[in-house]
């Protein structure tokens, strides 16, 4: 069976202040169909790059990402993308930005509205579904993100660090969202991450990356059962996954002299 998303030599190389900067190097990975996947590393990996290139927001310049063996050349419906920016339309309610998606793929109104209903339900809106951003906490505001998102039905979401601008205790709280919505509709998740005990937390596989140029390090398998709890973050297994997580993102080799130059040979 073909894995769901394939990363296949992927390098991504760009324009920074006259010199060209390779983002990513050569990122070769396969997720699984229902896979949850966390992509944590050091700030100018390629996490978001590695994404972008995923969701059709940019061409690599080689390689390739496949979606079901298809390659992506553009943004479809099939993949979700889920930004920290919560990217709410704020004169529009709850219901109103959850059906934006469904409206412009021109959604009979009927069936429209018993997706939009299913979604608020799933994310735990429902006695806010009239309500508009200006009054909804940040927590909020991303769970109607997530609707929005799986208001169109994609077969995969792609999530860049949507809990990072969260205080700790709705962070939290959000991820025993996010894993229950997962239980309950299981998708192929994508998501990026700094927060090391998030990323273990969510997770089949924590997949660390190196920086400059951006490249897989270290897969780290999380082979703990769900649904995930809070009794499980204290528990010695978890804490050992989650020390080799952060000793792989922290204490990585020191760069090559050949990778030290952001130019591209």
């Amino acid at each position: 069976m073909n894995p769901k998303i394939s990363f296949q030599q992927l390098s991504c190389a760009f324009e920074l202040n006259g010199r060209r900067f390779k983002a990513l190097d050569q990122v070769s990975l396969d997720i699984a169909d229902g896979e949850f996947v966390t992509v944590v590393g050091p700030s100018g990996c390629g996490k978001s790059t590695m994404m972008n290139a995923a969701a059709g927001l940019l061409e690599p310049t080689a390689g390739r990402v496949l979606v079901e063996g298809k390659p992506v050349h553009g943004p479809s419906p099939e993949r979700g993308v889920i930004f920290q920016q919560y990217a709410l339309f704020p004169w529009l309610t709850v219901r109103q930005n959850i059906a934006f998606g469904l409206e412009i793929a021109k959604v009979p109104s009927q069936e429209r509205k018993r997706i939009v209903d299913r979604c608020i339900e799933l994310v735990g809106l429902t006695p806010f579904a009239d309500a508009l951003p200006k009054t909804l906490s940040g927590g909020m505001k991303q769970r109607c993100a997530i609707a929005r998102a799986y208001a169109v039905d994609p077969a995969i979401l792609l999530m860049d660090e949507p809990f990072g601008a969260l205080d700790a205790l709705t962070r939290v709280t959000m991820q025993d969202q996010l894993l229950a919505t997962w239980a309950k509709d299981t998708r192929t998740v994508m998501f990026i991450t700094h927060d090391v005990e998030e990323a273990v937390y969510l997770a089949n596989r924590v997949i660390v990356m190196a920086a400059r140029p951006g490249r897989i390090h270290r897969i780290v398998p999380v082979d703990l059962p769900y649904p995930r709890t809070e009794a499980m973050r204290l528990s010695p297994e978890f804490m050992r996954i989650r020390n080799e997580v952060w000793d792989a993102v922290y204490h990585q080799p020191e760069l090559r002299q050949d990778e030290s130059s952001p130019e591209v040979q």
